[in-house]
């Protein structure tokens, strides 16, 4: 007599988990589309776009914003927000070049991605253990490493010096016509893949954005994971900084200014939902270079730099609206 109850009880949730398949589909499609799009206006706009240089250019620029952007994915996942991600990158990159000429460039590498997962770890323990807002508290860490990287470089660029060659060669060389920061980007977003997709951890940090709560009540120290991602978003954001410091051969607290803003649209036009548990390394990749495109279009058009941030303001919203069009209502 109960049988029939129960089917049509389960019915909506299973129709309602095939809609929501078949959007997060249409979603994945939608992104990879704004970039053909995007590609094919770009070459009929600049016949200079698609030359080999060109390109090249292109992966060297958005190899920081990607970086912190597969930090930015995993903090998103649980629900999360990393504010500060930019000002690390700039206090790491302050910190390696400071270090390099009386430390060596080793100490100077491993203590600047040791200040970026120190800033995590704080933001992360913060967040996890004292049940404080994502948001506020990312906020103060950004206005305190921005702060921090000022006072340890007086305000002004540190030149790395012939100490850091090797750095710079790393920054500056190709590997096989790839440069080098673009193939470790690569790397770092295959490894982000692996984790979200092959481990117990990245499924249970996916499902933490999902339901938090029955994540919890099933016996996972959800804090510890939260935390994780924290870490690891700050140690990227400082393996950033170190990137840009190989690329200009100084250390700049300028590093990263408003590059937040860019990884949350670059996960955000990737299809990551900012109330967490969806979200794909492929994806945010893909936004990653929409956000990267748009940017050398505008610049090989000669479109003025106060007109710019009107004009990537104004395609990042409509590539979300039409992504989420795409992908159907959720959340």
């Amino acid at each position: 007599m109960n049988t029939p109850t129960a089917a049509v009880a389960v019915a909506p949730a299973t129709q309602h988990q095939a809609r929501a398949r078949r959007g997060f589909q249409f979603s994945a499609i939608a992104t990879l589309v704004i970039l053909v799009v995007l590609v094919i206006g770009a070459s009929i706009a600049s016949p200079d776009f698609l030359t080999g240089p060109n390109i090249s250019n292109v992966s060297r620029q958005v190899v920081g914003v990607g970086v912190m952007s597969m930090g930015m994915l995993l903090v998103v996942l649980t629900g999360g927000i990393d504010l500060s991600v930019g000002s690390v990158a700039a206090l790491s990159s302050v910190v390696t070049a400071m270090l390099i000429p009386e430390h060596g460039l080793t100490v100077a590498l491993v203590s600047g991605l040791v200040a970026g997962a120190a800033c995590g770890l704080v933001n992360g323990a913060l967040i996890s253990m004292y049940r404080l807002s994502p948001f506020v508290v990312t906020l103060a860490m950004m206005t305190i490493a921005r702060g921090i990287a000022l006072l340890v470089s007086n305000g002004a660029p540190i030149l790395i010096g012939d100490d850091g060659q090797a750095l710079l060669d790393f920054g500056r060389a190709n590997w096989f016509g790839v440069p080098q920061p673009t193939v470790l980007m690569l790397l770092i977003f295959a490894l982000g893949a692996v984790f979200l997709g092959m481990t117990r951890a990245g499924r249970i940090v996916r499902a933490i954005g999902s339901n938090e709560e029955a994540v919890r009540l099933s016996g996972v120290p959800v804090a510890r994971h939260v935390m994780l991602t924290y870490i690891v978003s700050g140690s990227l954001a400082g393996l950033a900084g170190v990137i840009s410091t190989a690329r200009a051969g100084v250390g700049a607290p300028t590093v990263g200014f408003g590059d937040e803003l860019a990884v949350i649209a670059a996960v955000v036009i990737g299809g990551a939902s900012l109330s967490g548990g969806k979200g794909t390394v492929l994806n945010t990749l893909v936004g990653v270079l929409i956000l990267g495109v748009i940017a050398n279009i505008m610049n090989l058009t000669s479109v003025p730099g106060y007109h710019q941030q009107v004009v990537m303001g104004l395609i990042i919203l409509v590539a979300i609206v039409a992504q989420r069009s795409a992908g159907g209502s959720h959340r």
